[in-house]
């Protein structure tokens, strides 16, 4: 609103609507608070995407407090439709919701694999207690250390349970768990 109070005083450039469209810029142009003169590519994207005719009546129809948000709005669709002309913000969103289906889905399997990590210490904790328990004249005589008792389980003893996880890397939503 700076650039609105110093144009009264006749002082400033003309905004970049005004210059690309090499016209006057009036004292009261629809165009001047959201498209200053320092930014003319902001405009000139706006106006090759949506037309200035169009622009001008879109911002005439809204209430003064809602046109700096639909000008925000026309100048992100702008620069997305000059990025890419098919698509737009549409491309944009697509590609985004595309990296957080995938992030959800290696999020899930990082999970899935603290659990399968969980449940293969929990078996061999158990198994370990049961083979190797400290009796009571072995915890006075040698006091082990709390990692003792997460030994690995000895090579002819078998885990209460073990269970493994298969990847589908084709479909990374279809993980499944299986006994082993």
């Amino acid at each position: 609103m700076m650039k609105e109070s110093s144009r009264k005083q006749g002082a400033a450039s003309p905004c970049a609507a005004c210059k690309l469209l090499r016209r006057r810029c009036a004292h009261d142009c629809v165009f001047a608070p959201y498209f200053p003169a320092d930014e003319p590519q902001k405009f000139a994207n706006v106006h090759r995407v949506f037309g200035a005719s169009n622009v001008n009546k879109m911002l005439q129809e809204l209430a003064v407090e809602q046109r700096g948000d639909a000008v925000s709005s026309m100048v992100y669709e702008a620069n997305a439709r000059v990025r890419d002309p098919v698509y737009g913000c549409v491309g944009a969103i697509s590609s985004l919701q595309q990296q957080i289906d995938m992030l959800q889905t290696q999020l899930a399997i990082a999970q899935a694999e603290v659990v399968h990590l969980k449940v293969r210490q929990a078996a061999s904790f158990s198994t370990a207690t049961i083979h190797h328990p400290i009796s009571p004249s072995d915890s006075a005589a040698a006091s082990p250390s709390p990692s003792s008792n997460f030994m690995p389980p000895s090579s002819h003893t078998k885990p209460f349970f073990e269970m493994d996880m298969a990847v589908d890397h084709d479909n990374l939503a279809e993980s499944v768990w299986y006994p082993t």
